[in-house]
């Protein structure tokens, strides 16, 4: 049973550098969000500074993990085997609890699910005592309820705080500097960046090195005494050296957002750390004091109160979640999907919506809307137009590809530091990820990034963001209360069958987030390209874009026709159901990448002249259409054949394998040849192509009629037959439409 434990005690420390990694991933979003989203700097730059922070932040940590040892169960009433048991309840659930947020791109906070884990887990235990004391235990003997009512008051505190002054700064900003920044910044530039220097020294201080390794209680009663005089000091000595800067060309802006970067990853590594590794060094501790019992001592038997007492962490252990840590900011792909999230949320720029609309959204814009008519009516015109001026998002300084410019980015760090610090200063329970986030999309609301055809997309993102904190909590309780539950009446299978379950969860997770990726492939190519057309000076440059744009979409589409054709078609007459799921997979996709293309052709057809416009830009909607007809098309063939096959219905006979397979590669042959044309963009052959397309529709439709033939023979299957036949008549359809495709490409690319 010794030996039980002991490598109990080793997986939870496996489960912990697990959590590390998913961890990271998705508190990234706390620190990273402003740097990447303004491209501060280069990603390779903003993830070294990041890297540092975090890598000095945990290394300074104070090692005390006393949650996980007291802060919510009371051990002195638990005996070590049941510690045991609820400690690796929360390791479980947390690594995968964290990992399916990380994979949905969505922010939440790792107190809020350790916390909730830890009261799941141990109410679970909890009740099992209480039903077999007799009535010696009480609930209120075990559980030390308030950390989780303090955790729940911190959700709303933090959503409410944050996004209000979020909202009230990012405002006020924009009227000092408004959007050409560099025009006006040389009048307030040395103050503000002074001043928000000083607010990140100030975080720095109160937050990201309290209780640090090295804080002695002299250092701190100092700083305490003095901090107005350092404050004041930080403000004198920054605002002159950042006008110095300024005078030099140095984009100041930049610099407050990359202190504020590492502020923040070095806060959030030196206090967040007990979320990562305070449970598998509470077991450890606590399998350390039942060994030193020698044999008095058995795990049913052994009560935790050595638990209460604080316990210093081991520096190694420090410096090992540290390189952890660093390890996964800098390889983890879905640390960036969760700031994508938050980006995307925030963006000032129009794009493709994350999220849908929900009546409540609706309702909230309604009302807003009705309410800024009545406020609007009251300020005088002269105030209305000056506004205005400074919100003239056509002066708009900004970063290549970047969400939003450098004065919101640095709003949103220093503005996130200081409320923490605030926070913490007067003891109310902000949490960095919740504050993070909300003061993002205040100053987003604040900018007029969300205007009325964004509004109530971005409203229903935040509320779903908001709502999946509490589903946090929530799932958090109950699952590692189910957990919880299992091992102890389950003992060795039923943990083992969780370690299963658990890493079958990752694995499946990775996959699911792999096939996420491609989409989001497909999307950012079109972003690319709405991105240039903006940017375009002349009609010329915007109809040269144009063109190759539509060129590169439409031969993309007609390759991946092809393939999707011949998988299609192989994997019926092979009767494979995996891939024709695949394909049919891969079809979806591609239909909504179709429809984010047509926004490029609306964008684009803004860019040209009247006349150009109307006349080129019918065929690209045509070609747009035949486009996506063909993948329609392909819908239609796959979707019968999967359902044949999935229904074990009898195969095609081989009659009509070899006429169709035959006739199958001449028209992939046929769809390739075209995109040959378009990527070329030379259109020598043309009329032999379309005269050949014509020959291809003869030859379906003999097969047809030869399958008709049968019909009346009464040879073969029905179901076969009609498969077969709609096999047919759609692959007709996709030769018909992609002839189409390559007249109107023709007629768009050719010069007027």
């Amino acid at each position: 049973m010794e030996f039980f434990y002991l490598f109990l005690v080793v997986f939870l420390f496996v489960l912990a550098i697990v959590d590390l990694s998913v961890g990271v991933s998705n508190d990234a979003v706390n620190f990273l969000n402003a740097a990447i989203g303004s491209k501060a700097a280069s990603f390779k730059v903003i993830i070294l500074i990041a890297a540092v922070g975090v890598f000095v932040g945990a290394a300074l940590s104070n090692g005390m993990m006393d949650i996980a040892r007291h802060g919510i169960y009371q051990p002195q009433h638990f005996y070590f085997s049941e510690i045991m048991c609820i400690l690796a309840a929360v390791m479980l659930t947390d690594v995968v609890l964290l990992d399916i947020f990380n994979s949905l791109g969505m922010p939440t906070s790792t107190t809020v699910s350790m916390v909730f884990e830890l009261v799941g887990g141990t109410v679970a235990i909890a009740l099992v005592k209480i039903a077999s004391s007799s009535g010696l235990y009480q609930l209120g003997d075990l559980l030390n309820t308030e950390k989780a009512f303090t955790v729940i008051l911190g959700i709303f505190l933090s959503v409410a705080i944050a996004f209000f002054f979020g909202t009230l700064v990012q405002y006020l900003s924009r009227l000092l500097f408004s959007f050409n920044y560099k025009k006006t910044s040389k009048y307030f530039i040395g103050v503000y960046a002074g001043l928000a220097a000083t607010s990140i020294v100030y975080f720095m201080l109160i937050k990201g090195l309290k209780g640090s390794s090295f804080m002695t209680a002299e250092m701190d009663d100092f700083i305490h005494t003095y901090t107005s005089t350092i404050l004041v000091g930080c403000m004198i000595f920054f605002t002159a050296l950042m006008q110095v800067l300024h005078l030099l060309k140095v984009n100041v802006f930049k610099i407050v957002i990359l202190m504020g970067t590492f502020a923040l990853a070095l806060a959030f590594a030196g206090n967040d750390l007990v979320n990562f590794i305070g449970v598998p060094l509470a077991g450890y501790s606590a399998y350390m004091d039942l060994t030193a019992q020698g044999e008095s001592a058995t795990p049913d038997s052994f009560l935790m109160t050595s638990l209460l007492e604080s316990a210093k962490t081991p520096w190694y252990f420090l410096l090992g979640s540290g390189a952890v840590m660093v390890w996964a900011l800098c390889t983890s792909k879905k640390a960036q999907n969760v700031v994508k999230t938050s980006l995307d949320l925030s963006r000032q720029s129009d794009g493709e919506e994350m999220f849908g609309t929900s009546p409540v959204a609706r309702v909230l814009v309604r009302h807003c809307s009705s309410l800024s008519a009545v406020i609007l009516n009251v300020i005088p015109d002269s105030a209305k137009k000056w506004i205005d001026s400074r919100f003239n998002q056509d002066e708009m300084i900004m970063e290549e590809k970047a969400s939003f410019d450098l004065v919101r980015a640095s709003v949103n760090v220093v503005l996130s530091g200081l409320l923490i610090a605030v926070g913490t200063s007067m003891k109310l329970p902000l949490s960095t990820t919740y504050v993070a986030f909300m003061v993002a999309m205040g100053s987003s609301l604040a900018d007029r990034a969300w205007g009325r055809e964004t509004a109530v997309y971005r409203i229903t993102g935040v509320l779903s963001v908001i709502g999946g904190w509490f589903i946090t909590a929530g799932a958090a309780f109950s699952i590692c209360f189910v957990v919880a539950l299992l091992i102890y009446w389950g003992g060795i299978p039923a943990l083992a069958a969780m370690i299963g379950l658990a890493i079958y969860s990752l694995v499946r997770s990775h996959i699911v987030y792999k096939k996420k990726q491609r989409k989001e492939a497909l999307q950012e190519e079109v972003n690319t390209t709405v991105a240039k057309l903006r940017k375009a000076t002349s009609t010329v440059e915007a109809l040269r874009l144009f063109r190759e744009h539509s060129r590169e979409e439409l031969e993309d589409n007609l390759r991946f026709s092809s393939e999707v054709l011949d998988r299609a078609v192989q994997g019926f007459f092979h009767e494979n159901l995996k891939e024709l799921r695949k394909v049919l997979s891969e079809i979806k996709e591609r239909k909504v990448h179709l429809k984010q293309v047509k926004r490029v052709g609306t964008l684009g057809v803004t860019q040209l002249d009247h006349d150009i416009a109307v006349e080129k830009g019918l065929y690209y909607y045509q070609g747009n259409d035949f486009s996506s007809e063909i993948v329609f098309s392909l819908s239609r063939l796959a979707e019968p054949c999967k359902d044949h096959i999935d229904n074990n219905f009898n195969p095609l006979s081989e009659i009509q394998v070899k006429e169709f397979g035959g006739e199958t590669e001449v028209v992939i042959d046929f769809i390739n040849r075209c995109a040959d044309m378009i990527h070329k963009n030379t259109y020598a052959g043309f009329e032999e192509l379309v005269n050949e397309s014509a020959e291809l529709n003869n030859q379906l439709v003999a097969l047809k009629k030869g399958e008709l033939k049968r019909i009346q023979g009464q040879t073969g299957s029905t179901k076969v037959s009609m498969v077969y036949l709609n096999m047919i008549q759609e692959v007709q359809n996709v030769v018909s439409f992609t002839t189409n495709l390559l007249k109107v490409s023709r007629k768009f690319q050719i010069e007027r």
